[in-house]
């Protein structure tokens, strides 16, 4: 079982840049692949990135967001962090940390266990 809290959304402007961070609990975390999705008012959840378990050493990016966007974990502290920079408009969304155990996927209906979500507003 591993229950996930989200935090760290807020609005911004164009171009700043902001940290999310996802507290995992529960003793097999390290096990488990993370992810971060969004969701926009009216769209399907979407995939933005994604880490493998233990090591966190595979990660993938969802194209919109490849090269602004960093994700990473750290066991010891039971954290995932998603890096945002360069922010733009259409990253206003509500973003939801995922986790299932062992192997990384993009799609949401294979993800677990999800957190509430935190808002992400990007003012141009």
């Amino acid at each position: 079982q591993v229950q996930l809290v989200e935090s760290g959304g807020r609005l911004v402007q164009a171009g700043d840049s902001l940290r999310l961070s996802c507290a995992a609990s529960g003793r097999t975390f390290s096990s488990h692949a993370m992810a971060w999705f969004r969701q926009a008012p009216g769209k399907e959840r979407e995939f933005v990135a994604a880490i493998s378990n233990w090591s966190g050493g595979i990660t993938y990016y969802a194209d919109s967001v490849k090269g602004r966007f960093t994700i990473s974990r750290d066991n010891a502290k039971g954290m995932v962090y998603l890096q945002m920079n360069d922010l733009e408009a259409e990253d206003t969304a509500v973003y939801y940390c995922g986790a299932r155990l062992y192997g990384t996927s993009t799609t949401a209906r294979q993800y677990t266990y999800w957190g509430q979500g935190t808002q992400v507003t990007v003012s141009s």
